[in-house]
């Protein structure tokens, strides 16, 4: 795959007599943010019921087929893309166990940094670990707390784990959100009629009508209840460092942050990066369907326009024949092909979010060349990917980024393009309304394109770590 891929999506609702049901809706709006299994986790006052399948909510989560065995007033619900552990069904979320005080169910979105080395000494203690998941490290955590209560066990947990994360929690009578230090992770708060509901992104609460509240806080736990809503925050007060991908590329274009949709940030980015690298051309043609809101801002400020010369077939799903070498290379048209009567003769500003391995690229660029492209100015609507991500991103190892091994020239004619350009991390920012020489506004967790890393990944190569780390200061100097 030559595309970032998704974290995971989660959501949870307390005291609806709908509530699997309701939480199967938020999760198929959450759908985009992982597709290799779901789950969700009921309780009626008395037992907890679990349920988890692989593949999509839309085809396992039905009237008649699942939600019948998921009864109960409260519910959180999990979609799956895996960047920690396997894709097995032992490790779709959300996960239970029984502890001494009750019933925990979780479901996580992000990544530990260090879930590998405590994962080392919880198995050196006794510890038996039953999946790959680095969210069992943090369910292990909690059961081996000596705190009395459930709220101060998970809190002692928390001050163990490190990384990015979104959790919604499901205990006895309680549902528990939690944003991690610096807020890397998404994690949103509505209500339907007097239910609290919790999750990923606000498109999950305009799915089953629910009105949006507000974010959790970086470093927030907030603990639902019959009581209403109780705000915790245990940990020393951080500067937010939400993940920049989730403006550029992850969260649903339609969903809301920061009273501003995600559809309008992306066209801001197109309308910075036309500021910026403008060529002239004869059209503006976006890559699907990542690429469509820059486009559309890039024409707006060049007064250009926009059409549709790349069309995306939105029904791949798995090859369906026997991937030979042949059919490996046709694999670019499966997905694309090119609407030949716009692009033949014509110079063409090629628009999309991100450049990562760079092999869609060069296909794209290929195929529009061999149908009558004259010219193909390719635009990147943000900065050059150098470095990878450990806080819940599923990026190719940082040989494999092709930013990080060439130079904007030696990208350009690996692509084959006319002309090639990226934003800028100065126009990045601008686009976003923040200053980053403001320190009351939030930096982007934006090590992507700096290697800035807000929490040392302590699970990962330390000499990648360390070099991009010295690259950071250098560019500091």
């Amino acid at each position: 795959m030559d595309r970032l891929k998704e974290e995971c999506g989660v959501f949870g609702i307390f005291d609806s007599k709908d509530a699997a049901a309701l939480t199967a809706l938020g999760l198929h709006a959450l759908q985009h943010r992982g597709q290799e299994a779901c789950g969700i986790i009921t309780f009626d006052e008395k037992k907890f019921y679990s349920e988890r399948r692989l593949g999509l909510v839309g085809d396992n989560f039905t009237k008649g087929k699942v939600l019948e065995k998921l009864p109960g007033n409260h519910a959180i619900g999990h979609n799956r893309y895996s960047t920690a552990g396997n894709n097995l069904i032992k490790n779709v979320q959300p996960f239970f166990a029984d502890l001494h005080l009750g019933g925990i169910g979780i479901a996580h979105n992000g990544n530990l940094s260090n879930a590998l080395h405590l994962r080392k000494e919880l198995v050196k203690n006794g510890s038996i670990f039953q999946t790959t998941s680095d969210t069992e490290t943090i369910v292990q955590l909690i059961a081996k707390s000596k705190r009395l209560k459930i709220i101060d066990k998970i809190i002692d947990a928390l001050f163990k784990i490190q990384g990015g994360y979104a959790l919604t929690i499901l205990v006895n009578k309680k549902l528990i959100g939690i944003r991690d230090p610096f807020g890397i992770r998404p994690l949103v708060i509505g209500k339907l009629n007097k239910s609290y509901v919790l999750a990923s992104e606000t498109c999950a609460f305009d799915i089953i009508g629910a009105k949006f509240i507000r974010e959790v806080e970086n470093g927030e736990i907030v603990v639902i209840s019959e009581k209403g809503l109780e705000s915790i925050k245990p940990f020393p007060k951080m500067r937010e460092r939400p993940c920049i991908f989730e403006y550029i590329y992850f969260s649903r274009p339609d969903s809301i942050i920061k009273n501003t949709s995600f559809y309008e940030y992306r066209k801001k980015l197109g309308s910075q990066l036309a500021k910026e690298s403008h060529v002239d051309s004869d059209l503006i043609v976006p890559v699907p369907d990542s690429g469509v809101p820059a486009a559309i801002g890039y024409s707006e400020k060049v007064n250009k326009n926009v059409e549709l010369g790349i069309i995306r077939n939105h029904y791949v799903g798995r090859t369906f024949i026997e991937p030979t070498q042949q059919i490996r290379s046709l694999g670019v048209k499966l997905k694309h092909s090119v609407n030949k009567s716009l692009i033949e003769n014509k110079s063409l500003i090629l628009i999309d979010d991100s450049l990562v391995r760079g092999t869609t690229s060069i296909k794209i660029i290929k195929m529009l060349y061999e149908w009558g492209a004259k010219e193909v100015h390719l635009r990147i609507a943000s900065p050059p990917i150098k470095y990878p991500d450990y806080y819940g991103v599923d990026t190719p190892n940082k040989n494999e980024l092709l930013a990080s091994k060439y130079n904007v020239e030696e990208m350009r004619k690996i692509v084959n393009a006319k002309t090639l350009d990226f934003l800028s991390i100065e126009g990045l920012y601008k686009s976003m309304g923040y200053d980053k020489r403001n320190s009351s506004y939030p930096q982007f967790t934006d090590h992507f394109f700096t290697g800035d890393y807000p929490i040392k990944p302590v699970d990962s190569n330390d000499k990648d770590f360390m070099d991009s780390q010295i690259s950071f200061m250098k560019s500091k100097s």
